[in-house]
């Protein structure tokens, strides 16, 4: 009886083994494949869930389908001969139904082995295309050119790309002086532009100005010959300028003329003699 007991428990054992070592999970954002030690590596892909699999003979082997970012840094040359220094921001995944194709060629490590070479290798093409300010002004056509270029490339690798752009974008430091001081110089430039019209505008008011005086003055003259009423309007005009000024001032004030105002004061009491 108890040996039957330790064998049947035995055979729970190996059997409970056996199912557990027949099973496996893809979580996920995952993908499958089985690697046969018979066949080789299966072109059919696991979804999410459990499967079965033959112990000791089949392993599964798992791959991320997930978008996954990736910077790949490059210095190469434009077409005026500058150099220029970029950092491209990728977002890859591998092509879903190729994962049996990309192990078999290129391993898990796939995206280490294609990104960094295609990445090189595109940069370099196009940015030999522009000139350094073409490179700044057209930045946005020059990152939707790389970004056509690099997922036609990677596509035959079975990667899918699915954003690409250009994170940073520097030349060397002689070029960079060379442009601030370009920059400086055409400040100045504009600056000492705008002083000369300023000047020009002065000079054509001062001469207005002039102009208006000495008609002005040819007007009095005119005015004084022709008799003394034209003196008297400008002394009444100054009057009335006069008498404007002092009206909106809040220190002056106004007594009657030909009166005496102490006169019209309410008369008080006398004060009451000091007591010796």
């Amino acid at each position: 009886m108890l040996n039957r007991i330790i064998g049947g428990a035995i055979g729970l054992g190996t059997l409970a083994s056996v199912a557990g070592t027949s099973l496996f999970v893809v979580d996920g954002g995952h993908r499958a494949v089985l690697f046969d030690r018979l066949v080789g590596v299966k072109d059919n892909v696991k979804g999410e869930g459990i499967h079965f699999l033959v112990p000791w003979i089949q392993k599964p082997i798992i791959f991320e389908i997930r978008s996954t970012p990736r910077n790949i840094k490059s210095e190469t040359g434009s077409k005026d001969l500058q150099t220029v220094n970029l950092t491209l921001r990728v977002l890859f995944r591998p092509d879903e139904t190729k994962l049996g194709h990309i192990f078999r060629n290129l391993g898990l490590d796939y995206d280490e082995r294609v990104l960094p070479s295609l990445g090189n290798e595109v940069l370099k093409s196009v940015v030999a295309q522009y000139d350094a300010g073409e490179l700044i002004t057209q930045r946005e056509h020059v990152s939707r050119t790389i970004r056509e270029e690099l997922t036609r490339r990677a596509a035959e690798f079975n990667i899918l790309l699915d954003d690409v752009s250009i994170t940073h974008l520097s030349f060397s430091t002689e070029f960079t002086s060379a442009i601030e001081s370009k920059q400086v110089a055409q400040q100045d430039a504009e600056r000492s532009k705008f002083i000369v019209l300023k000047n020009e505008q002065l000079k054509k008011a001062m001469v207005i100005r002039a102009e208006g005086e000495a008609e002005a003055a040819r007007l009095i003259s005119e005015g004084m010959k022709s008799g003394p009423g034209f003196i008297e309007l400008r002394r009444i005009e100054a009057l009335r300028e006069i008498a404007e000024t002092l009206a909106r001032s809040r220190n002056v004030t106004y007594l009657p003329s030909g009166a005496n105002v102490f006169l019209s004061l309410p008369n008080t009491a006398p004060l009451p003699p000091v007591a010796e």
